[in-house]
């Protein structure tokens, strides 16, 4: 080679690095051996007293002039719930719930006492939002209702009389108050939490005491239905205390229990959560592993579960799940600002809770509006959708579908000598017989070359949206409201029996075939 030759391959060398090379993500669906189907109450959202979520977020009041309002709930959050499909909404806590008296929040609303709010900010409310109220919301949105029943400090009676006045049809002196309140014919409320997190706000209490309170008011719950069971859901184990799953397995008849909830939160630290926008790539990767550690939470809770109900009666309801920020308190308790990792969290939880659609028959998320990882904000008379909100719409089509296997061989995102999966995955095929693949890249650096290989089903057209961004801490705001929002995405190839595809990085894209 000549020295003029040398020359020029060092200037290559030094001035055009060669780029590195990311290998390619292999993906196998099985589209003809799909067993589980993927309840569409994995959806579900949650609305507590906190913050701004229910006065000045869902409630304005009645009298409200400026903000549009069906009896005093917000209009344009209705209409945005609705176009989500929310299959059910869990009110009123969270750790109010075990210091809400239900009937402090029924009658003329003049006359109702009112409630320090000590768990959320020592705020005084009026108790004006009420049983009436929230079940008429959830009828307007063609919503199941959760109800979460005081144990903390409440009674077993105090519960009985509230199933009796939502559920019960014919006479009975909880009926009839409900009638003199101006409803006639009960709701029929099916989902009824008893008691929330009992090892902590909701009694500090052992999980060998809190089976034997569970089992007493378990009891006496069935009998005021109208034609319909109750699903009777146990408080549940915080994230990792797998000891609180054994023993409620163990020690709680199946057939008192339907169901057993489950809370994790993505968080950085307990005493320093970190900002919800301008974070680092630091803090992002410890809320990406916090939420993808969603994966080994629902395994190990789910094997113990199978251990003593290995026909899978007893559900697992992951009723308390998202991101949790130090936000910006100065707009509410718990206000916190929605960004692209908000949506990396969301759509790979929701992914985890589709591949075990076999337990998971139910997820709420925290909270629907203006508070922690809210699909809606406000601001007086304004509304925004974030980007979890689009999230859940784009994988709105995965409720209620046939859950379909899948085998990944996975590249790593790296970051200062740790490594997670860069991508996940979840499929499923809806009654039409159209299969949605949504597919996660959380790598906040490079995108991932993906091909697909569907077996058991001839792949036809297909099509599909994205939901991305230039920047990990963009977000919508009052002034910006569309700067995020899902896009058409065409930079995919179908060929024969597979999907060749590279998904940018911090993006989702969801196909549809």
């Amino acid at each position: 080679m000549k020295y003029t030759q040398w020359l020029c391959l060092l200037w290559v060398l030094i001035c055009c690095p060669i780029a590195a090379q990311v290998d390619t993500v292999r993906i196998a669906i099985n589209a003809d051996q799909g067993i589980d189907t993927i309840n569409r109450h994995i959806y579900g959202h949650f609305a507590e007293h906190l913050g701004r979520c229910i006065y000045g977020g869902f409630y304005v009041g009645e009298d409200n002039q400026v903000i549009a309002n069906t009896d005093g709930v917000r209009n344009d959050i209705v209409d945005a719930l609705k176009a989500l499909k929310i299959p059910n909404l869990r009110w009123p806590g969270g750790c109010f719930a075990d210091t809400y008296h239900w009937k402090d929040g029924i009658g003329p609303k003049s006359q109702r006492p009112t409630i320090v709010n000590r768990w959320w900010g020592g705020t005084t409310e009026d108790n004006s939002f009420g049983t009436h109220d929230f079940l008429n919301l959830c009828e307007i949105l063609d919503t199941e209702p959760y109800l979460s029943a005081n144990v903390g400090s409440g009674t077993v009676q105090e519960l009985i009389d509230w199933v009796q006045y939502t559920n019960h049809g014919g006479r009975s002196p909880m009926a009839d108050v409900r009638r003199s309140n101006g409803r006639d014919e009960p709701w029929g409320v099916t989902y009824w939490g008893v008691g929330n997190e009992t090892w902590g706000c909701g009694g500090n209490m052992t999980v060998e005491y809190y089976a034997n309170i569970y089992r007493q008011y378990a009891t006496f719950m069935p009998g005021w239905s109208s034609g319909k069971e109750i699903v009777r859901i146990a408080s549940g184990a915080s994230s990792s205390d797998y000891h609180w799953t054994e023993v409620l397995m163990r020690d709680v008849p199946h057939k008192l229990m339907e169901a057993v909830a489950l809370h994790h939160y993505s968080v950085i630290d307990w005493s320093n959560k970190g900002p919800d926008i301008n974070f680092s790539d630091d803090q992002y990767f410890t809320i990406i592993e916090n939420a993808l550690h969603m994966e080994e939470l629902i395994t190990r809770h789910s094997t113990i579960m199978d251990k003593y109900d290995p026909e899978k009666k007893v559900a697992l309801f992951v009723d308390e799940w998202g991101a949790w920020y130090d936000g910006e308190e100065n707009k509410g308790v718990l206000y916190q600002q929605n960004t692209m990792r908000d949506a990396m969290v969301a759509g790979s939880t929701l992914n985890i809770f589709n591949n075990h659609a076999d337990r998971v028959k139910m997820a709420n998320i925290a909270q629907t509006v203006n508070v922690l990882q809210a699909v809606v904000l406000t601001d007086e008379e304004k509304m925004i959708l974030t980007p979890t909100y689009h999230v859940m719409q784009m994988y709105a089509v995965h409720q209620h579908a046939l859950q379909l296997p899948i085998h990944i061989d996975n590249t790593n995102y790296e970051h200062n000598g740790h490594s997670l999966p860069a991508v996940n995955v979840s499929a499923s095929t809806d009654r039409e017989g159209k299969t949605h693949i949504s597919i996660v890249n959380i790598d906040l650096e490079q995108s991932r070359p993906l091909v697909i290989h569907i077996g058991g089903e001839e792949l036809g057209d297909g099509s599909a949206n994205i939901l991305q961004s230039e920047n990990i801490n963009d977000h919508n705001s009052f002034d910006q409201p569309n700067r995020i929002h899902p896009r058409d995405f065409t930079e995919f190839v179908i060929s024969e029996d597979q999907i060749e595809l590279t998904i940018p990085p911090f993006s989702l894209v969801v196909l549809e075939l």
